[in-house]
C-alpha cells in the first residue's frame, strides 16, 4: 500500500497492525474477551472506511499484526469473502467507521464488570471516585438492544448513539470505546472496566452511594485530560509486559 491522501503509509499501517494486535492480546491478558467473540478495529484510510479488524473466531491471545484483516466499509461483498469477518464485527465496526469521524479505533468487548453494569436498568457510572468520575457526562448509553448485532440497522444505531463521546455502554450487551489511537482506546477500556468494577462492588455493599457533586465530578473529569500522555505510556508499558509474557504480536 502506498502513501496518499486516502490511505496511511505502509509504515503507519504496520504500526497500527502491531498496536491493534497488542491490544487484542492485552484484552485476553485481562480476561476481558469472550471466547472467540468480540472485535477491535482501526481505520487505515482518511475517511475511515478502510479499516483493520481481527479475523473471525480467532482467540485474542493469538492475534498478530499479519493476521488482521483489511476491509472496506463501502464494499458490499465483504461478507462474501472466504476470510469474511464476524457478522457482528462487520455490522458494528463498518457503521462506526463510516459515521463517527473521531473513532479511528474502536474496541468492542464484553468485560465482566462493565457487562454486569450493562444488565442493570440504570447502567450509569456514577462519580464515586477519581476513575468513575473520568466518565462523568462522557459515556454514551444505548438502551435499545436488538439482539446479536448482525444486522446493519443494529450497527447503525450503535454508531449514532456514540455521538462525540469516547465510550458507549450497550445495554444487555457490553461496551465499546473509540479514540484516535489504539493507545487511547485501550486506556479508556481499561479505566472503563475499572470504573464498572467500582460500581459493582459499591452496589454489592448494599449501602447508600455517595457520589461527588456535579461540579467536582466535572473538574475531576477535566483533570484526566491533563494526564493525556499517561495513556500512551500505559499502553507502551503494557506492550513491554506482553514482550515478556506473550510475545509475537508484532509478527
Amino acid at each position: 500500500m502506498t502513501a496518499s491522501n486516502d490511505v496511511t503509509s505502509e509504515n503507519d499501517e504496520q504500526q497500527l497492525r502491531v498496536d491493534l494486535a497488542a491490544a487484542l492480546r492485552l484484552a485476553a491478558h485481562y480476561d476481558w474477551h469472550e471466547g472467540v467473540a468480540n472485535h477491535f478495529s482501526a481505520a487505515v484510510s482518511a475517511d475511515g472506511r478502510k479499516f483493520l479488524i481481527n479475523p473471525r473466531w480467532k482467540h485474542f491471545s493469538h492475534a498478530s499484526a499479519s493476521n488482521l484483516l483489511l476491509v472496506d466499509a463501502g464494499d458490499p461483498d465483504t461478507m462474501n469473502r472466504p476470510d469474511a469477518p464476524d457478522p457482528s464485527a462487520w455490522s458494528i465496526h463498518s457503521a462506526i467507521h463510516k459515521h463517527v469521524p473521531h473513532a479511528r479505533v474502536a474496541l468492542h468487548l464484553h468485560p465482566p464488570y462493565a457487562t454486569t453494569l450493562a444488565t442493570l436498568k440504570d447502567p450509569t457510572i456514577k462519580p464515586l471516585d477519581q476513575v468513575t468520575a473520568r466518565f462523568f457526562n462522557r459515556l454514551a448509553t444505548d438502551m435499545s438492544f436488538g439482539g446479536i448485532a448482525t444486522e446493519e440497522a443494529e450497527g447503525e444505531r450503535i454508531a449514532s448513539t456514540i455521538g462525540n463521546r469516547s465510550a458507549v455502554m450497550m445495554a444487555n450487551h457490553g461496551v465499546t470505546t473509540v479514540a484516535p489511537t489504539v493507545a487511547e482506546a485501550f486506556d479508556a477500556m481499561y479505566h472503563l472496566e475499572r470504573a464498572a468494577r467500582t460500581m459493582v462492588l459499591a452496589y454489592s455493599t448494599g449501602q447508600t452511594l455517595n457520589p461527588m457533586t456535579d461540579k467536582i465530578a466535572e473538574e475531576v473529569a477535566q483533570e484526566w485530560e491533563v494526564y493525556k500522555d499517561a495513556e500512551f505510556s500505559h499502553f507502551a508499558e503494557m506492550k513491554r509486559v506482553l514482550d515478556r509474557t506473550n510475545p509475537g504480536y508484532a509478527d
